[in-house]
């Protein structure tokens, strides 16, 4: 089988400088949706036709199993598999599909490669509101006879509800052959693809249609309001796809998914998270309202309060993180760890059963098992020009507002006193303070506010 992807299009309606094809729906490419589904089909040939944007395109999405073709210029979808035809095998059936209808299921593919090993197929569907798609135009037995674009209609064509979703398969010995005889007689002076149809039925093969599962499979993607539309169509595929798992969701409308998310079971999720990238929650993990997880493994019965965001870390098991936690790439938490409100982590590693519970920043930094962090500390570990590692030992308790100047060492049961700035290392199972003395001056006042 080959498979022809059109990804030409301009989409002077999305009003961007971005190609058309390279808008994002669920974290990915509309093209890449299209393409990782032709490749769920197993072609022998791959081709995407492209155009506007073209380098910007092959760029974002290229791969060794991909072939390219330039269309330049753009004369219409006839052309445009035209321009196709030497980069495919000449057996079996050549599959058309669009880059910007990204939410087409393999398996109507499948049913309508099917239908297409002997003659010609077109996937269509019918439509309340059919304005602006070509229509299906049946003989009085029900056959398909040719297939008219909205422009050159006549009104009572106009009327049939029947759609041409643009999507075809055809035995690709007949494909050169039809292509070759088309013209560009019409309103727009392009050569149309679905002109072949008519040709089809002259030479005698029978016109099969296939029908989606849901019309949300054939919907193109013209401008950001369409886009918009296809995005929720998506998410809820989504949600509905991880409630079939086993996962509780507080509301399927208010998740979104921009990337893979892989679930264990008795997993919750509440409304408005954001999930990027491959995110990873084992059994019976909580995620609380409005949390962003991006590249993140969340180990089993860990829960995450409200507005935590974690990218590029690792959470153990029975974690308690949040609300208002934020966990930057490279930190790893082992098991039982508790990261609280406001406070920051980056590239630190927190050994089993270590607090961090308020108001913290710890970066570049070491912490063993048992350490209790205090409200307001900090590891300053950036000297304006390079990184230093902060290395805090089993059992150290670090008292609030303390500073750790890196490169220093807490040794294994330490205590830090408060307010404490710490700039050498501070021996095992002693306590170290830094502070003035403290100082009462009798008979002092405060100044006061002048009458002038």
């Amino acid at each position: 089988m080959n498979i022809v992807i059109l990804a030409a299009g301009q989409g002077k309606r999305m009003h961007s400088n971005l190609p058309k094809v390279l808008h994002p729906l669920a974290g990915k490419a509309l093209l890449s949706h299209v393409i990782d589904t032709a490749r769920s089909l197993a072609p022998q040939k791959l081709c995407i036709v492209h155009g506007h944007g073209g380098e910007a395109v092959r760029a974002a999405v290229d791969a060794p199993d991909l072939a390219w073709v330039l269309q330049d210029p753009q004369l219409g979808t006839g052309h445009a598999v035209m321009l196709a035809v030497p980069f495919l095998t000449e057996a079996g059936t050549t599959l058309v599909l669009y880059g910007d209808v990204p939410l087409i299921r393999a398996e109507t593919l499948q049913k309508l490669v099917h239908a297409a090993r002997d003659s010609l197929a077109i996937l269509t569907v019918e439509l309340t509101d059919p304005s602006g798609y070509g229509r299906i135009v049946r003989d009085t037995a029900g056959r398909v006879a040719r297939i008219v674009e909205q422009k050159d209609a006549t009104q009572e064509e106009r009327a049939i509800r029947e759609i041409n979703t643009g999507i075809m398969a055809l035995p690709t010995s007949r494909l050169s052959e039809w292509l070759s005889r088309l013209s560009n007689d019409n309103a727009q002076r392009e050569y149309y693809l679905t002109d072949i149809v008519g040709m089809a039925v002259a030479a005698g093969l029978p016109v099969r249609t296939t029908h989606p599962l849901a019309e949300s499979e054939v919907l193109g993607v013209n401008s950001k309001l369409q886009l918009a539309e296809l995005e929720r169509v998506a998410q809820r595929r989504i949600a509905d796809h991880l409630m079939e798992q086993g996962v509780r969701l507080a509301d399927p409308a208010r998740l979104d998914v921009r990337g893979e998310i892989i679930c264990g079971r008795d997993v919750f999720i509440d409304v408005n998270c954001v999930f990027e990238g491959r995110v990873v929650l084992d059994e019976a993990v909580e995620v609380g309202p409005a949390c962003v997880l991006k590249n993140a493994h969340i180990g089993a019965g860990s829960r995450l309060s409200a507005f935590s965001h974690i990218e590029d870390a690792i959470v153990g098991p029975d974690g308690v993180i949040g609300p208002f936690a934020r966990l930057r790439p490279g930190t790893e938490l082992a098991a039982g760890v508790h990261v609280g409100n406001f406070v920051e982590l980056k590239n630190s590693k927190f050994a089993a059963q270590s607090k961090a519970n308020h108001l913290a920043y710890i970066g570049d930094a070491v912490v063993g098992s048992r350490v209790n962090i205090g409200a307001g500390t900090i590891t300053c570990n950036y000297d304006g020009a390079n990184k230093y590692q902060t290395i805090i030992e089993d059992d150290a308790f670090i008292g609030s507002d303390t500073q750790l100047v890196a490169p220093v060492k807490v040794g294994r049961g330490a205590t830090l006193g408060a307010g404490t700035t710490l700039t050498q290392d501070a021996p095992a199972d002693t306590l170290t303070l830094s502070r003035v003395r403290q100082l009462s001056v009798s008979g002092w006042k405060r100044p006061q506010k002048s009458n002038k």
